[in-house]
């Protein structure tokens, strides 16, 4: 809905505000947020990028952090001058940032229940015919035989252990029914 006329406030300038440090807080709070919280709990604000990676032993550039050496065609001595290695005031983030990447990698990708239970289904109550697997009323998505069957492989690939000890439940339910 649109305001009544003459009812909003004439904005007034703030000469008590200092503009410097409002800006800078501005500025900093534009800033990307670093995702790293070992890089970002080592940074510097008052510091260069190129200045708060050198103090952490990380390259800014990776091509000159690690230079390619060029081939020449010929044999000569050449003065190979060392540059002096910037000086690493805070190892520690080199420290985390290694033995964060040592760490195993966690699985994150699993089935969805739905799909578990309707693979225990079907294989509960027809073993291994599919064809009598895609009849079956269960099959609410209208899967064909192969495509039932490529689900229970990507179950048999995900879970092999657990596929291992379904087939043995189900031997020892056959077992017992004879």
């Amino acid at each position: 809905m649109p305001k009544a006329k003459g009812k909003t406030r004439r904005q007034k300038f703030g000469y008590n505000v200092n503009r410097k440090r409002l800006n800078r807080n501005a500025r900093r709070k534009a800033a990307p947020r670093i995702e790293c919280s070992h890089i970002r709990h080592a940074w510097d604000h008052t510091k260069s990028v190129r200045q708060n990676l050198a103090e952490m032993g990380l390259a800014m550039d990776p091509n000159k952090a690690v230079p390619l050496r060029k081939r020449k065609v010929k044999a000569m001595e050449v003065d190979t001058e060392e540059r002096p290695k910037d000086l690493v005031r805070k190892p520690y983030v080199v420290n985390d940032l290694e033995a964060e990447a040592s760490l195993p990698e966690k699985k994150g990708n699993t089935l969805s229940r739905d799909l578990i239970d309707y693979v225990h289904y079907m294989v509960e109550n027809h073993g291994e015919d599919y064809k009598a697997m895609a009849r079956d009323e269960k099959n609410y998505y209208q899967d064909t035989p192969k495509q039932i069957r490529n689900k229970i492989n990507v179950y048999k690939r995900f879970y092999p252990t657990e596929w291992q000890v379904f087939v043995a439940s189900l031997q020892n339910k056959k077992m017992e029914v004879d």
